[in-house]
């Protein structure tokens, strides 16, 4: 018999009764009946109760053990009693009666429970994740992520994409974030940079002519954490295409992303044809580029109503240049409370309030009632209602002034809006493109133009466009795809062409030479024969924390770290030593 096990802990059945069997696992936790121990022991892949009494040799040594303990028994498989079968574990009609047991690793008190999914601070989680990894939820969540990984692979394999590594240490790359640097001994003074993403290695491997690439990519960005985003590393679904245009990029990855939630979504619906949605009409209706469709509200311009009528504070926004008001429907929250209770949201979120007006039944009809209505008159807020298909019992919400500055606020609401009322469906999986995101954008203070997305991307229109429109005109082949709110992926057809791209650096301020500086090697390679390609590149995390109905993203990391980028396990960030440092050519300055 094998030296630690002849079964793994979820794989006997009633089938094995009567066998000689021998386990090895982690004691789960131990239940004393008065004179017969009953163990639940854990491995990877389960849990099998064992049990012994007083008349097995070892029961002294079974009385020792405590939770935790890592153990290794010889016992006989017997069928439970029909009353004691547990029907939630494969192994739920048997047991095993201990002839022989070896302790082979004791544990000391722990630091935060294994049995059980108790609530315990982020921090101690985070310091004993080995500890935190063996609980049955998160053990669940990073064997989905697993299977995701493969599965995505095998899809990629299927249609045709070959994968390859690209480096990981680099030369430093705007991509929208700060750089992990990493000095080089051999070259004092200078450094390299972990990859934000493989995105001009990805380009040259199409330049290099291999056509289809994939890759799951890990990732290092210098960014602030967030519930969806893990700060240091990330993996994503890295993808890359020659002779395609936007379109060739939807048929080959939509039916891998609706796949997967297929797949390990539970029977939870997911979208068919993932609906494509202009970044400008995103914003209008949703209030962010990251839309929950699973919320039906969409928000509508209605200034037209509040124009010269007696509602000043809107009708004076509005004889300002570039502002407009917006009305965010309510189906079901026609009541005082109800708008109250959003003007207060509103007022947290640094706004004065929401104007509102909601309808009420009155004298056999109903009536438009609030401030709002008050002002505007009935022949105004009727046409509001009736542009808004709402009835007795709903209500709509206003905000106004310049777009950008209210629509993150007025996409806060739409949501909060959908949930308190019922509106928004759980349990299912929305998924839409989102496309035509311009170019460039201005900083709002100084009105210096940047990239919005990504500074490789072919402009709609290429040289001509950037040439003849108004840089904020000049939309680009770039496109995300969106899940229950959740941007899962940014892609884009790629500028190919040099000419193209000097011209698209030269409009944000940075001339051929830095261009040339920070993007030789890419340029070289254009000047050489470059195919049209594009490319996308989903993110991994974010999808498994979906699937997994996680509330933030290092429940499905299997090392991740803290709020504050640091692994409080192996003590990353550490001190590097006097000689490392001189090894390197560095000196540090005083801390502060």
């Amino acid at each position: 018999m094998h030296r630690y096990r002849s079964h793994t802990c979820a794989e006997l059945t009633k089938a094995d009764v009567g066998q000689t069997v021998r386990l090895s696992g982690w004691v789960h936790r131990v239940r004393d009946h008065g004179g017969v121990l009953f163990i639940d022991l854990r491995d990877h892949y389960g849990i099998t109760q064992i049990l012994v009494d007083s008349d097995s040799p070892a029961f002294r040594d079974a009385e020792k053990v405590r939770a935790e303990w890592v153990i290794r028994i010889d016992g006989t498989v017997k069928a439970r009693a029909p009353e004691l079968v547990n029907p939630k574990i494969p192994t739920g009609e048997i047991e095993v009666y201990i002839r022989d047991l070896e302790v082979l690793s004791v544990a000391e008190d722990l630091p935060l429970p294994v049995f059980g999914e108790v609530d315990y601070p982020e921090e101690t989680r985070l310091r004993y994740r080995f500890l935190d990894l063996r609980r049955e939820a998160l053990h669940a969540s990073i064997m989905l992520r697993s299977r995701v990984i493969a599965y995505l692979r095998d899809a990629m394999r299927a249609q045709g994409f070959t994968e390859f590594q690209t480096p990981i240490l680099t030369a430093s790359s705007p991509e929208g974030a700060r750089d992990f640097l990493v000095p080089s001994r051999l070259h004092p003074g200078k450094f390299y940079a972990l990859p934000q993403a493989p995105q001009q290695f990805k380009q040259l491997i199409m330049v290099a002519g291999f056509d289809r690439y994939f890759q799951i990519a890990p990732c290092f960005r210098d960014e602030d954490p967030r519930a969806d985003r893990s700060p240091g590393e990330f993996y994503q679904l890295d993808v890359e295409m020659s002779f395609v245009e936007q379109e060739d990029v939807f048929q080959a990855i939509e039916p891998v992303m609706r796949g997967v939630f297929e797949e390990f979504g539970g029977g939870r619906p997911v979208t068919s044809d993932f609906p494509r949605i202009a970044y400008r009409d995103s914003m209008l209706w949703y209030g962010s580029d990251k839309p929950d469709l699973r919320n039906p509200i969409k928000m509508q311009v209605v200034s037209e109503h509040f124009r010269g009528s007696d509602f000043k504070v809107f009708a004076g926004i509005l004889e300002q240049p570039g502002t407009q008001v917006r009305a965010i429907p309510a189906p079901g929250g026609g009541s005082r409370k109800f708008c109250d209770r959003m003007n207060a949201f509103a007022q947290g979120e640094g706004l004065p309030g929401m104007g509102y007006i909601f309808w009420r039944p009155a004298d056999g009809g109903m009536e438009a009632a609030g401030p709002v209505a008050k002002a505007l008159g009935p022949e105004r807020t009727e046409a509001i209602r009736a542009q808004l298909g709402l009835g007795e019992g709903d209500a709509v919400f206003f905000l106004g002034g310049q777009p950008a500055k209210f629509e993150p606020v007025a996409g806060k609401a739409r949501n909060v809006i959908g949930k308190e009322l019922g509106l928004t469906v759980e349990d299912r999986f929305d998924l839409c493109w989102i496309v035509d995101f311009p170019m460039y954008e201005a900083d709002p203070e100084t009105g210096k133009l940047d990239f919005s997305h990504n500074p490789f991307s072919m402009p709609q229109g290429g040289l001509e466009a950037l040439e003849t429109k108004a840089p904020l005109d000049v939309l680009g082949f770039q496109y995300d795809i969106v899940c229950n709110g959740v941007e899962l992926s940014s892609g884009a057809v790629r500028n190919h062409k040099p000419e193209i791209m000097y011209k698209a650096f030269e409009i944000v301020g940075y001339g051929r030479a830095h261009v040339d500086e920070h993007f030789g090697g890419m340029l070289s390679a254009f000047r050489y024969g470059a195919p049209p390609h594009a490319g996308i590149a989903p993110g991994v995390d974010r999808i498994v924390m979906l699937l997994a109905g996680a509330e933030n993203i290092r429940e499905v990391i299997m090392f991740p770290m803290n709020q504050r980028a640091e692994d409080l396990m192996m003590g990353a960030p550490g001190e590097p030593t006097n000689e490392q440092l001189r090894d390197l050519g560095i000196r540090l300055a005083p801390k502060a």
